[in-house]
């Protein structure tokens, strides 16, 4: 959407008054901080423009607009064209407390990653992390019950797996630790599909028994290696903290079951792995954010050049986009530089 110059500028002093106060703006503030020359009722005019384009509106309390969906993202959209971020070079990582990340897996540092960003926007962060590898390194398996065994997988990576197996049939220790043993001399690093193929072809020399519980035990632990990528919430509790979900309970309540179900939020996160660098997506103008009031934003982090999943912010639309933008795309780059210690 192209507006003239004093339009557009008009609308960016009342996105930017708004989102530092909070509350509708009227004339007289837009005269007063937009720095241009025009009259009160020249203002009024654009703003009746604005809002018969669709990007601002008027709430039926107050004198004042709003910026409308729309009107947050023809801002974005500009700023990010403009480039005009308050905080954009990696030379500034010190100032937002992003000095590294040091976790010994990528689990446990993606987790990090999506704390800090929760910790420093003061919303929630997020991260889809990687697929889960469809190899194992070590497996063990520790009795909890007669029937019930649980299996204790460790990835390529370092990464913990944990799966309950209730079996139809009761195991000694001596046959658990033949399992595992079998499995980690005869088996390590190769794939699931390989070893399922193993098992079921070419061992009939073992025990019936103990094949069975390593079938099994394979079976159980590549079903969930073949899940969609995780998705990570930290610090969904900031969002209580901020007027526009405490004030607006079906808000609020709409966007935690986002959290909850979590396929649409990969859905949105698989999209920006494709497409590649910051997007920012607006709540009421797609299917996966439906209501007013709440955006997405987030940036691929890689290792070697390849793109591994996603981080990003949800908070409010009311928020200040030229500073979490920025946080956002750091810290991706960072965690992109990390994750090369595991490649």
């Amino acid at each position: 959407m192209n507006l003239d110059e004093r339009a557009s500028i008009l609308l960016t002093t009342l996105v930017h008054q708004y989102i530092a106060q909070g509350t509708p703006v009227g004339s007289q503030a837009l005269m007063a901080n937009s720095g241009l020359s025009i009259s009160s009722a020249t203002v009024r005019n654009v703003m009746a423009e604005l809002e018969q384009l669709g990007l601002i509106a008027s709430p039926h309390t107050s004198a004042g607009r709003i910026p409308t969906p729309a009107g947050y993202r023809f801002f974005v959209d500009a700023m990010m064209t403009a480039n005009a971020f308050t905080t954009n070079d990696e030379a500034d990582l010190s100032a937002h407390d992003l000095s590294g990340f040091s976790a010994d897996t990528p689990t446990r540092m993606a987790n990090q990653a999506a704390h800090t960003l929760s910790q420093l926007s003061h919303f929630a962060g997020i991260i889809a992390t990687p697929k889960r590898s469809q190899v194992f390194g070590q497996i063990d398996f520790l009795q909890l019950s007669p029937m019930r065994v649980l299996v204790v997988m460790v990835t390529p990576e370092g990464d913990v797996q944990n799966r309950l197996l209730q079996l139809e049939q009761a195991y000694t220790p001596s046959q658990l630790t033949q399992a595992a043993n079998y499995l980690n001399s005869h088996f390590a690093g190769k794939t699931f599909e390989h070893i399922r193929a193993q098992l079921a072809n070419e061992l009939a020399h073992l025990q019936n028994d103990v094949n069975v519980l390593m079938q099994h035990a394979v079976a159980r632990t590549s079903e969930s290696s073949m899940d969609e990528d995780a998705l990570i919430v930290k610090g969904e509790r900031h969002l209580l903290n901020v007027s526009e979900f405490a004030n607006n309970m079906q808000r609020l309540r709409q966007t935690f079951d986002l959290f909850d179900e979590k396929t649409r939020l990969l859905q949105l996160l698989e999209h920006t792995r494709t497409a590649g660098g910051i997007q920012v997506f607006i709540g009421g103008e797609s299917e996966v954010l439906p209501y007013d009031g709440v955006s997405l934003i987030c940036a691929p982090y890689t290792v070697n050049n390849e793109i591994i999943g996603t981080l990003g912010v949800i908070g409010p639309s009311r928020m200040a986009y030229e500073k979490v933008i920025p946080m956002v795309d750091v810290t991706a780059k960072l965690l992109s530089r990390a994750m090369q210690n595991f490649s």
